[in-house]
């Protein structure tokens, strides 16, 4: 009898593209894949760890599988179990904490507990790199890892204790895999990793591998997911021009303060950020740039916040992811004095959202009478397509009769503001 597996993901992209993976391999084993809210024989936990709120969150996932499971089993993987491995193991709602260095294991793991045999994941080999190439997954846009693991060692981070030091996937491995998704029709290609801008593998840094990638034969555009602004040269930006790379990219500032800069130790100061963002302004007007901001860092007085306020203003970013700093155990920035209360990052935050609400319906406006390439990834109910353009801007296709995971070429006529703002426009005959 068939077997029913279902994925819950949290966090990052690098979790959704281990989770695609994981998922074609379970598909392949004629695994039926169902919806996490139904009952199934698996449910796969793909968790986070990287704020108390991510914990939250997985834990209460945790709690809801194991609920339904009956006599079907639940396997917890990533970065919350690398980081809480020996309390999961106590939690009478999980058979197995899986962690991130034995991911690649987690079938296994199913396939001999459903044979009868006792495994642990300490049972199989380390691989931070063996995933198959997902050919059925949960978007319509593949992922790709090409590097995982972190040298920088924030102070306010635990990544490098959940995920490691910096390691890079050998380059054939990285192209091959983009060649086979694009063969299985993929038409957009998602560059991830933990800190993909320092990428390096014999010889080859990000930028000769992302050139690589670009001559790939078919018809598909590369995105650039979240990125470090580790000091990029001229010749990178200028990699933009090439049709298939996405005029956008998500580069995390996280403070607009040099001091606050350095009490996180980060590996650039503002005035660097800022002279990036310029350039890519320069060479491309219309580039989408969007970023994370931390509010309530450990010593961030009213001035220093300030710093961040007129930056992010001045550089009028297309979107601002805006977290509250939230204390991790084992971290420097446990340790520092002078933490923020509670409704100060509150009051701090809804200050950046507000700007970041300014900033995108500015930048958005800026389309209206372009033009965008659109990959379509759903039909609404009333048989209008929806999608992204190439500047990673959701835009609702005003035609009836279109399909998914196809490129339209699309005139941009108007902005809807309520809600996610979302343009509108119509194909171009």
């Amino acid at each position: 009898m068939t077997k029913k597996i279902a994925f819950k993901t949290l966090g990052c992209r690098l979790n959704l593209f281990e989770t695609d993976s994981l998922a074609s391999e379970f598909a392949k084993k004629d695994y039926q894949i169902v919806d996490f809210s139904e009952k199934a024989d698996v449910y796969v936990i793909n968790t986070c760890t990287v704020t108390s709120m991510s914990d939250q969150k997985s834990r209460r996932v945790i709690n809801q599988a194991g609920r339904k499971k009956e006599d079907g089993i639940t396997i917890v993987t990533g970065c919350m179990a690398t980081n809480y491995k020996e309390q999961l193991e106590k939690n009478e709602n999980i058979d197995y904490v899986v962690d991130n260095d034995h991911k690649t294991s987690v079938l296994s793991i199913a396939e001999a507990h459903f044979n009868g045999k006792s495994v642990s994941d300490e049972d199989f080999q380390k691989d931070l790199f063996n995933y198959e190439p997902a050919e059925e997954t949960f978007h319509t846009r593949s992922f790709i890892k090409i590097q995982d693991g972190c040298d920088n060692f924030c102070t306010f981070c635990i990544i490098p204790k959940v995920r490691g030091r910096a390691t890079s996937r050998p380059v054939k491995d990285v192209l091959n895999n983009i060649r086979k998704v694009v063969e299985f029709g993929y038409k957009e290609i998602i560059i991830t990793g933990v800190n993909i801008g320092r990428y390096s593998y014999e010889g080859t840094d990000f930028e000769s591998l992302v050139e690589q990638m670009l001559e790939i034969p078919g018809d598909f555009r590369i995105r650039i997911s979240s990125i470090e602004p580790d000091g990029y040269t001229d010749s990178f930006f200028r990699l933009f021009k090439h049709p298939k790379l996405a005029p956008h990219m998500h580069i995390c500032l996280q403070s607009g303060s040099e001091e606050i800069l350095l009490k996180m130790r980060r590996m650039y100061t503002a005035k660097l950020f800022k002279k990036m963002a310029d350039k890519l302004e320069e060479l491309y007007p219309d580039f989408s740039l969007t970023t994370d901001i931390i509010v309530g860092f450990p010593g961030e007085t009213d001035q220093l916040f300030q710093e961040t306020v007129e930056m992010a203003k001045s550089i009028g970013f297309g979107h601002i992811h805006t977290f509250k700093y939230s204390v991790r155990k084992g971290t420097r920035a446990e340790r520092l004095p002078n933490h923020v209360d509670e409704k100060e990052k509150n009051r701090r935050g809804e200050i950046i959202r507000k700007i970041s609400e300014k900033t995108r319906l500015e930048h958005r406006n800026k389309f209206i009478g372009k033009q965008q390439r659109v990959l379509v990834q759903k039909i609404l109910e009333n048989g209008y397509a929806r999608g992204f353009g190439e500047h990673y801007l959701p835009v609702i296709i005003e035609e009836t009769d279109l399909e998914t995971n196809t490129f339209y070429n699309v005139n941009i006529y108007k902005l809807i503001e309520k809600g996610e703002p979302t343009l509108l426009g119509k194909l171009i005959n």
